[in-house]
């Protein structure tokens, strides 16, 4: 079977830390313009935004020219526009790069920051904001965080070496540990390796436990309990499941503090509200450099506030 050749390079620049949209027209179709196909493709965006766009020549072709409102239809034809964002509310926190060199970029990634654009989420993402205050656009993740869970994300310089390192993340070949702060279960014989399978569906705020094969894996360890019933604990997860450890948490009885959705969900925290802050840090990454073979091991140097000051952030001060 032959495989379709790569698309042409992009011939817009990105806009704040942001790639344009790629549109490849269908190779069949009864469209006769090009305007036809975007309008019946983007029909969200309304007809009269796509006619905006390309009175205004913001839809471009791969030589960089304005495609023009009345351009035939090509089957095949690549075609790139900048999607208008609505406003994002600031996350008020820094990103911290605690590695960088000619291959990757390993940061300490703040609560409430997203890794990656999705959703309403795009401007305000560690990617993003990575490539607009490193000046480096070609950065890209090889794993991601929760939005609510910070700590250690890796992102790749190179994209022809970043399928090396996602395959890291998938093979299991990276060393993960967090920490959480969560309610002290005395009575548990600690450690705990939870096994379950976790089913996480797309639109569905939460992920839940179904019987079957286990697919995620997390051993489970208090560190240190406090007398308020507190205790900090460290996770190791073998596996990578979405929510993985805030549903193992909930699942042994102690769910991790400031968690909107687990033992339930209450509501989704909104974007602009920093109070209370999830007690889950991805604090080590450690791992043989694919390309170099380099060993690193890398450490956050946040701190849990629930833990270190438990009146501050049962409060809702806002800092981290």
């Amino acid at each position: 079977m032959r495989r379709r050749p790569p698309p042409p390079p992009s011939p817009l620049p990105q806009r704040d830390g942001i790639d344009p949209v790629r549109v490849r027209l269908p190779g069949v179709g009864g469209w006769a313009t090009v305007r036809e196909h975007l309008v019946e493709r983007l029909g969200g965006a309304g007809v009269g935004v796509v006619d905006g766009m390309l009175e205004a020549g913001l839809v471009v072709g791969a030589d960089g020219r304005a495609v023009a409102p009345d351009a035939p239809y090509v089957p095949g034809m690549f075609v790139w526009f900048h999607r208008e964002l609505p406003p994002e509310v600031p996350v008020p926190f820094p990103l911290e790069v605690v590695h960088s060199d000619e291959h990757i970029v390993v940061v300490d990634k703040p609560h409430f920051l997203a890794t990656t654009p999705r959703g309403s989420h795009v401007t305000e993402t560690a990617l993003a904001r990575l490539r607009r205050e490193l000046g480096i656009p070609t950065l890209g993740a090889a794993h991601r965080l929760d939005r609510l869970t910070a700590g250690l994300v890796l992102f790749t310089v190179r994209p022809e070496e970043r399928g090396a390192y996602q395959t890291l993340f998938r093979d299991r070949r990276v060393r993960k540990v967090y920490e959480a702060v969560a309610p002290y279960e005395a009575a548990r014989a600690w450690p705990v390796t939870v096994r379950s399978r976790i089913v996480k569906e797309r639109g569905v705020l939460a992920a839940y436990e179904v019987p079957g094969e286990p697919n995620a894996v997390s051993r489970i360890e208090p560190v240190e309990h406090r007398a308020d019933g507190l205790a900090l604990y460290r996770l190791f997860p073998e596996t990578g499941q979405t929510h993985q450890l805030r549903v193992h948490m909930a699942a042994l009885g102690v769910p991790i503090l400031g968690d909107p959705l687990y033992p339930e969900v209450t509501a989704p925290v909104p974007a602009g509200d920093f109070r209370r802050p999830l007690q889950l840090l991805a604090r080590e990454l450690e791992f043989t450099d694919p390309v170099t073979g380099a060993e690193h091991r890398l450490r956050s140097g946040r701190t849990l506030e629930a833990w270190t000051s438990y009146t501050r952030w049962a409060g809702g001060r806002i800092g981290q």
